[in-house]
C-alpha cells in the first residue's frame, strides 16, 4: 500500500524549487481564472527575470491580476511568451504596448471553449500544467474544484503536474480529481481567492433583464455568461419555480438562485438536481458555498460545453452578451476597435446546445448603443470577425425589444433588427439596408 504520507512529503517543494522542472522550450499550460497559482508563476517570472528560462510558451484563457503582476509582465514576454485564448485587460495593454514598439506584446489562439482541450492537448502539445488545487484527500486525490475547464483534460493527457495546494480553493465533485502519485511537484500556498462581485447594472441592464426573463418557463435549464446583463436576467428570476443550471461558468447570480431554491435542477434530464459548470468565479462567500457541497458537480468542459450533452436537458435557455450585431443577424462579441477584445468563449457552443434542446432558446443580449449612445451596437456590416454565425443565431434582445431571427427571410432580419435598433440610427440603418439590397421599398 502506497504510503500518501510520505509521497506527500516527497514531492512537497518549494516554489523556486517547483519551477525548476519546467525546461527551456516548454509549452505550458496554466490555470484559468482564480486558478492561476500565486507562488508558482512569481517563481516562474522571478526565474526568467533571472536570465534562467527561456522559449517559454504560457497557453491559457482569461487572466487575472495574479499572472498580470508575474508571468504576464511586458518586459518579461520575450522569454515567457504569451498565448491567449480569451483575452482581457491584461492582454489588450499587452497587444497596445507591443504595437506601440513594433513587437509582439501577446499571441492570440482562436478557439471556441469546448475546443480548447483538444487544441492544447492534441494541437499545441502541451507538456507542462501549472494550477491551483484544493488539498489532498485521504485517498491521496486533489481536486481542480472550480477550475476543471481544461485542467482536468491535460492533466489526463500524460503533462508534467505542478500544483499549488490552498486549503481556500474549493473542492468539488463530478471529474475533478487528480492523484498525488500523477505529480511532478506540489507547493503549498494558503492565500485568500481573488474574488468578483456581480458588476454594477444600469437602467437599460435591468431592462434587457425584465424582457429575458419573462421569456424564461418554469422547469428551464438555465446557461449565463459573464457581465451585467447575465447577472440582471438572474436577479430579475426570482419568482421563477424548478430552473437548473447546466453552464460553463457558475456566477454569482446563479448562486443566487440556487440558495434562495429558485434553481433546484429537479426538472433536468441529465445531471437531475446537480448544478452542472466547468469553472467559477465569484466572492468568497460563494466559493464556501460551493465547498463540498453535493448539490454542484464541475466536469471538463469538453463535456460541459458539448452542445450535444447540452441539448439532453429539455428548455435550455443560454444568455449570452455581444457588441455588434448586423443586419444579417450575425454577432461579434470580440473585437472591437480594430483589435482582438476577448474571445468566442463558449458563446455558440451554447447557442448550438440550446437550439438543439427541445423547447430551447438561444438569447443573444446587447445595449442598442455603445460609447455614451454615440454608436450604434446593430450595424450594416460587422467591424470583426462573426462570432455566432446568422444562420445560429435565434433571439436578440436590447432595451427596445426582443426578436426571434428563426424562419425570417434577409429582409425581415434586416427589418426586425432595426426595430430594437435605438430609435436615433434606425432611418441611418434603413438607408444602409436599402443600399445593400437587403430592403428593396
Amino acid at each position: 500500500m502506497t504510503d500518501l504520507a510520505a509521497l506527500y512529503a516527497e514531492k512537497r517543494v518549494t516554489a523556486d524549487e517547483a519551477v525548476k522542472a519546467i525546461p527551456a522550450g516548454a509549452k505550458l499550460a496554466m490555470g484559468l481564472g482564480i486558478s492561476q497559482p500565486p507562488a508558482l508563476l512569481k517563481a516562474l517570472a522571478q526565474r526568467a527575470e533571472a536570465g534562467d528560462i527561456a522559449d517559454v510558451n504560457i497557453y491559457y484563457l482569461l487572466s487575472v491580476k495574479t499572472a498580470g503582476d508575474t508571468v504576464l509582465r511586458y518586459e518579461l514576454t520575450d522569454r515567457l511568451r504569451p498565448y491567449s485564448l480569451f483575452h482581457g485587460a491584461i492582454e489588450r495593454k499587452l497587444d497596445q504596448r507591443g504595437r506601440e514598439e513594433g513587437r509582439q506584446g501577446v499571441w492570440f489562439v482562436p478557439v471556441s471553449f469546448q475546443q480548447t482541450p483538444e487544441v492544447l492537448v492534441n494541437q499545441i502539445k502541451v507538456d507542462t500544467l501549472v494550477t491551483t488545487v484544493s488539498p489532498m484527500d485521504e485517498d491521496g486525490y486533489f481536486s481542480f474544484g472550480v477550475n476543471v475547464d481544461y485542467a482536468t483534460p491535460v492533466a489526463r493527457s500524460g503533462a508534467r503536474l505542478i500544483l499549488e495546494v490552498n486549503e481556500n480553493f474549493p473542492r468539488v465533485a463530478g471529474d475533478t480529481r487528480v492523484h498525488i502519485s500523477e505529480v511532478t511537484a506540489l507547493v503549498e500556498n494558503h492565500v485568500p481567492l481573488i474574488e468578483v462581485g456581480q458588476a454594477p447594472m444600469t437602467p437599460n441592464d435591468e431592462i434587457i433583464g425584465g424582457i429575458i426573463a419573462g421569456m424564461i418557463e418554469d422547469g428551464s435549464t438555465l446557461q449565463m455568461g459573464i457581465g451585467a446583463l447575465p447577472d440582471a436576467v438572474c436577479a430579475a428570476l426570482f419568482e421563477r419555480k424548478d430552473l437548473g443550471v447546466h453552464t460553463e461558468l457558475m456566477t454569482p447570480g446563479l448562486i443566487a438562485l440556487i440558495r434562495a431554491g429558485v434553481i433546484n435542477n429537479s426538472q433536468k434530464a441529465i445531471h437531475t438536481g446537480k448544478s452542472i459548470f466547468t469553472f467559477a468565479m465569484g466572492t468568497k462567500a460563494d466559493y464556501d458555498f460551493i465547498n463540498g457541497n453535493d448539490d454542484f458537480e464541475a466536469y471538463g468542459v469538453d463535456y460541459v460545453n458539448d452542445p450535444a450533452v447540452i441539448a439532453q436537458n429539455d428548455k435550455v435557455v443560454s444568455v449570452n452578451a455581444t457588441l455588434q450585431i448586423d443586419l444579417f443577424g450575425a454577432a461579434c462579441s470580440e473585437y472591437l476597435n480594430g483589435r482582438q477584445f476577448t474571445a468566442s468563449g463558449g458563446q455558440l457552443d451554447f447557442v448550438r446546445g440550446a437550439s438543439r434542446s427541445k423547447g430551447g432558446k438561444s438569447i443573444i443580449a446587447c445595449h442598442s448603443t455603445a460609447a455614451k449612445g454615440a454608436v450604434s451596437r446593430i450595424v450594416a456590416r460587422l467591424d470583426g470577425p462573426v462570432t455566432t454565425p446568422r444562420n445560429d443565431v435565434h433571439w436578440v434582445v436590447t432595451e427596445h425589444g426582443a426578436v426571434n431571427l428563426r424562419g425570417l427571410t434577409d429582409c425581415e432580419r434586416a427589418r426586425a433588427l432595426i426595430g430594437i435598433a435605438a430609435p436615433e440610427f434606425r432611418e441611418g440603418l434603413m438607408a444602409e439596408a436599402r443600399e445593400m439590397g437587403l430592403i428593396q421599398a
